[in-house]
């Protein structure tokens, strides 16, 4: 699963910094990674959020599973992550 997990975020975002723990519980849950991309302050990787959100989201946190096509815009529980992450 190499960077299949995408997630999209900004240096000062809070509602990305609240999702970091449920980040962290699922690669150890899981041993899976979980690619966080920095966009506030990096133009090329603004210009890849917007080629994977489509204009579904148009914010941070946005969560991409390149396998699997799905995302997550904002902050959701656990079991929503969960899912994402394993494709279900």
């Amino acid at each position: 699963m190499a960077d299949d997990l995408l997630k999209f975020e900004g240096t000062e975002c809070v509602h990305c910094h609240r999702m970091d723990p449920l980040d962290e519980k699922l690669e150890k849950e899981f041993k899976v990674k979980i690619k966080r991309i920095e966009v506030w302050h990096n133009a090329k990787n603004a210009a890849l959020l917007e080629q994977y959100d489509k204009g579904f989201c148009g914010g941070v946190p946005f969560y991409f599973n390149t396998k699997t096509g799905k995302w997550i815009c904002g902050e959701v529980d656990y079991e929503t992550l969960k899912k994402w992450a394993l494709g279900k």
